[in-house]
């Protein structure tokens, strides 16, 4: 799946909240780790073949797009914003409990006891507004203060310590010794490597 697909997928589900009744309320449930995409599909088959078409309406797992770093290279990721976890929207009887309950993958609904908690359409706005913000987020396994080896540009080969890290450009501010002073410069996350 395309990440804009997964836009609009995410969009289309916030935009029928309002039509159906007020019964219809947003659940968490839990999933087997790495197998939110067959749950969904296994939930999707069920729901039609046992038809509660009319009591489950929308099966959404957070995705967002984010940019990773792979061998020196960036390139567009898709990344699960709650793995292990799903959010439905269906208007909970003991049928469409059952329907969920007992698919494959499928370990349980969020809440207190046995008892499923809805969460509030406040919550699922935003997370919706999370996962489809514009701008993508860098992923990056670099920490504050960890030591690291520019690999590229004037300070090649040099040795340096990050000072802070901006996800959102994708760049790391690395303190340098130069001259026997410490100066900040500003790099991206491809001209560092770790030690």
């Amino acid at each position: 799946m395309q990440p804009t697909d997964i836009a609009k997928e995410q969009k289309e589900a916030l935009k029928t909240v309002p039509a159906i009744g007020t019964d219809a309320k947003w659940y968490v449930i839990h999933i087997q780790t790495g197998y939110e995409n067959k749950v969904k599909q296994a939930l999707e088959q069920r729901i039609k073949s046992l038809g509660v078409e009319d009591r489950i309406f929308d099966i959404v797992i957070p995705m967002r797009e984010i940019v990773v770093i792979k061998k020196g290279k960036k390139a567009k990721a898709i990344e699960k914003v709650f793995p292990g976890y799903v959010l439905i929207r269906m208007i909970l009887d003991d049928d469409s409990w059952l329907v969920v309950r007992t698919t494959e993958g499928v370990t349980g609904f969020v809440g207190a006891g046995l008892k499923p908690t809805p969460i509030s359409n406040k919550e699922v706005d935003a997370i919706m507004k999370f996962v489809q913000q514009e701008q993508p987020k860098f992923k990056t396994k670099f920490s504050v203060g960890e030591a690291v080896k520019i690999t590229e540009g004037p300070f090649a080969d040099f040795l340096g310590t990050i000072q802070s890290i901006d996800e959102e450009r994708g760049k790391v501010h690395v303190l340098v010794s130069i001259f026997d002073r410490e100066t900040p410069v500003e790099l991206d996350f491809l001209q560092v490597a770790k030690l």
